[in-house]
């Protein structure tokens, strides 16, 4: 068994390293990359298998991907290392999005440390067809994010607070209605979406007015990942529907 490649949760972590370094690269001996050598071994994403293996996330290994991150940064004049696409994705992501993807290693080290990530089990949507992670910004916060909203408890309270307004049950982006479309059978029936990412609104305990009602389709849309992008709010989404019918018409 080869050593697993650097997943988005991994990448996350040493890049908010690096970043807080200044965008310089660790030595093996630092005390930050032990901390981190410890930290990735310690995540749920890999086989156990993966974890005997010699060399696995050690320190050495650590210190080569903050170096991956330095050299194939814009602002180094050297010459780069090699590193694939997955790394360059995420120094990217790093470069435009720097606050949120602080946030976003943060929320992993909180959840590890707390020892809640380990106990979310894996969910069906946190990796797309082609077997890759569903958001840059880490599997293990999008698995968080979906164990949240299958919550039935969470989804019947949203439910119930929409009807008591007298408010339509439709798709917030769409307006697909399901009980018009499938009469009693889809009758009282929505999935829930946060609207806020759950690395940037933190650990709290969810309120109501963070969901949105969705239909399946727009969900899966909103977290559906793309190349240095993942994670759309309902209004991103619209605005994506929008500017798609205009290239239509």
């Amino acid at each position: 068994m080869r050593i697993p490649a650097w997943t988005e949760d991994e990448l996350v972590l040493a890049g908010a390293l690096v970043v807080r370094n200044g965008w310089r690269e660790l030595r093996t001996k630092d005390p930050e990359v032990h901390e981190l050598s410890e930290l990735l071994r310690s995540l749920p994403i890999h086989d156990p298998e993966a974890h005997g293996l010699p060399g696995f996330r050690s320190p050495d290994s650590v210190s080569r991907k903050t170096t991956d991150f330095m050299t194939n940064h814009e602002q180094y004049s050297g010459k780069p290392t090699r590193c694939g696409k997955p790394t360059l994705l995420m120094i990217e992501a790093f470069t435009n999005r720097e606050a949120e993807m602080l946030q976003a290693a943060q929320a992993i080290e909180d959840g590890i440390g707390s020892g809640e990530l380990h106990l979310i089990p894996p969910q069906p949507d946190e990796v797309d067809n082609d077997g890759v992670a569903a958001a840059i910004e880490g599997r293990l916060l999008v698995r968080r994010a979906l164990a949240r909203e299958r919550d039935p408890k969470l989804r019947r309270a949203k439910i119930k607070k929409v009807q008591a307004l007298g408010r339509p049950l439709v798709c917030e982006v769409c307006g697909f209605d399901f009980a018009r479309a499938y009469g009693d059978l889809g009758e009282g029936y929505i999935e829930v979406h946060h609207v806020t990412p759950l690395f940037v609104s933190g650990a709290k305990e969810t309120k109501l007015a963070d969901l949105a009602c969705l239909c399946a389709n727009c969900h899966r849309m909103c977290h559906k990942s793309r190349p240095g992008e993942s994670w759309r709010t309902p209004a991103a989404l619209r605005e994506q529907i929008r500017k798609s019918a205009q290239l239509t018409h």
